[in-house]
């Protein structure tokens, strides 16, 4: 029971796994991939891609996802090579997120891929982008749900901040 608490309130676990993500990784055959940076509108057009086919059941091919991600990035899709693809699908692979299907010439996300893919996209589009939109003076007001939750979130940054140094 104390291990799992330790685990679930250790904030270097989270923070292991995010740093494991923003840099390069290599498997034991020196096979080098590649980070998936947070914030790289490649890295964020894949994963969206990948949250709409995490529901096919029977996984996804490189020729599925090329015209998708070129759709996502505004480009056209022989802009986006086969070579192109297979070096992203061997970044996800490498970093755990997706698993070859055997047999096949077909990929699955991972228990761990869904969950960062998840996380990225919904950090991204509901707290980043709104309120980044907010303190950069966007079309927002200063009355609006977005400005009033930064500057909620500001206040509980400074507060855990004079805490935690006092």
């Amino acid at each position: 029971m104390l291990e799992v608490e330790t685990v679930s309130h250790d904030n270097r676990v989270g923070a292991l796994a995010f740093d494991t993500l923003q840099k390069p990784v290599t498997n034991d055959d020196g096979q080098r991939a590649s980070a998936l940076r947070f914030g790289d509108g490649r890295v964020h057009a894949l994963f969206a891609v990948l949250m709409l086919l995490s529901l096919n059941i029977e996984g996804f091919r490189n020729r599925q996802l090329r015209p998708l991600l070129a759709q996502m990035l505004g480009s056209q899709e022989d802009q986006i090579t086969q070579g192109k693809m297979t070096y992203d699908l061997r970044r996800l692979r490498l970093h755990g997120l997706i698993e070859r299907i055997e047999t096949t010439h077909r990929y699955q996300l991972t228990k761990k891929g869904l969950g960062v893919v998840f996380i990225y996209q919904r950090t991204y589009a509901r707290i980043l982008r709104p309120l980044l939109s907010a303190l950069c003076g966007g079309s927002t007001s200063a009355n609006s749900p977005e400005a009033k939750a930064l500057k909620h979130i500001l206040s509980a940054i400074d507060t855990y901040i004079d805490d935690e140094a006092a």
